[in-house]
């Protein structure tokens, strides 16, 4: 989770594969690509089945926490080597939302929609008053501009996918890409740690932690492990609820991209030129994997998966996420914690304060608990 997160969505540009399959070029650079992920694919499956092994005798605590345990642990002793990165990456983004796409075969499209509509109120709330307060708080702070819009918007959609879109547009510096990544995965440990133990402390319901998850909890992979840990219900309420609300980072970064083009069309301070205004496209920020979660909850719905398949994709979607908290685990870069300091660190902490408490306010106060 350094700096180098790229968003998952989209697919990545590579002009070495650009001559097609018959390329012997190509078909060299894919092979390449293809082995270069062997290495850390096969780490994060180790610490999954390790904390599968684990998950089944403290199914309480579950294989997810204890993948991602286990992954900070090895990764606090030891940095995990170059050759493990581009596996690592791969399990943490592309494995997680494969994991989301098995789920999604096992939702009708009713739900789906009945769930999506039914937590906006509660949704649009928590998000609005998580931008407000991340503004104000980052004044307060005195912390930059960009560091201050890349934690609030993290906080608020979608954690490093936010992040690294909302960079996307905004062009901030490496350091300030880092620090909020950085606090935002800091977050994203303690909600998976504290939520299910938090949820049964207020005992909520399935549904009401799956709400309060998915529109709280900032990371997609964070959302999922905590309500896979609480419930299977929870599971698929939450994954709904959180995808609904990652949709905002398109109207957000579309709202960010004008307010640059306002500023870059005004002089330079020397008088001279105009600043080049950022360009920006919805499929450039769009989460396309959403759009596959849609065809398997489509396909679904027509009856095309076996009712008796149902278990075991749950179980096949249960181990995906435990081998991509594994990855991010051992993509952790205390580093990166340490340099960011205590004020980002102090933002995120009253940002996600302020979201789990307003979710849960917002729930009481429309009834939805």
């Amino acid at each position: 989770m350094a700096a180098a997160v790229a968003p998952d969505i989209g697919t990545l540009h590579h002009p070495a594969t650009d001559a097609g399959p018959e390329s012997p070029a190509g078909g060299r650079t894919t092979t390449a690509r293809l082995t270069s992920l062997v290495p850390g694919l096969a780490a994060a499956l180790a610490v999954a089945a390790a904390g599968t092994a684990l998950g089944r005798r403290v199914p309480v605590i579950g294989a997810p926490v204890f993948a991602i345990v286990i992954g900070m642990a090895v990764s606090a002793f030891r940095a995990p080597a170059a050759a493990l990165r581009p596996g690592l990456e791969f399990t943490s983004k592309r494995v997680l939302q494969g994991s989301i796409v098995v789920l999604g075969l096992g939702l009708s499209g009713h739900e789906v929609l009945s769930t999506g509509l039914g937590s906006l109120p509660v949704l649009l709330g928590t998000l609005a008053i998580a931008l407000v307060v991340a503004w104000l708080a980052g004044r307060a702070l005195r912390l930059g501009g960009d560091l201050n819009t890349l934690i609030g918007v993290g906080t608020a959609v979608c954690g490093a996918s936010a992040i690294a879109a909302t960079d996307s547009v905004i062009g901030a510096e490496e350091a300030d890409v880092s620090y909020a990544i950085a606090t935002i995965f800091t977050f994203n440990v303690v909600a998976v740690l504290a939520y299910p133990t938090l949820g049964h402390l207020f005992g909520l319901s399935q549904h009401a932690f799956g709400l309060w998850a998915g529109t709280a909890i900032n990371d997609t992979s964070s959302v999922v492990a905590a309500s896979t840990i609480y419930g299977h219900a929870a599971s698929s309420y939450g994954v709904v609820v959180k995808l609904t609300r990652t949709l905002a980072i398109v109207p957000i970064c579309l709202g960010l991209a004008a307010l640059r083009q306002r500023r870059a069309s005004r002089p330079t301070p020397a008088g001279i030129g105009w600043a080049a205004p950022p360009v920006v496209s919805v499929r450039r920020v769009f989460p396309l994997f959403i759009l596959a979660f849609a065809l398997a909850v489509a396909f679904n719905s027509l009856g095309l998966v076996p009712a008796g398949a149902h278990r075991w994709l749950s179980d096949l979607a249960t181990w995906m996420i435990t081998a991509a908290l594994g990855a991010i685990g051992l993509s952790t870069r205390f580093r990166h914690i340490r340099q960011a300091g205590p004020r980002p660190i102090l933002l995120g902490a009253i940002l996600w304060a302020t979201v789990g408490v307003t979710s849960l306010a917002l729930q009481a106060a429309t009834g939805s608990i």
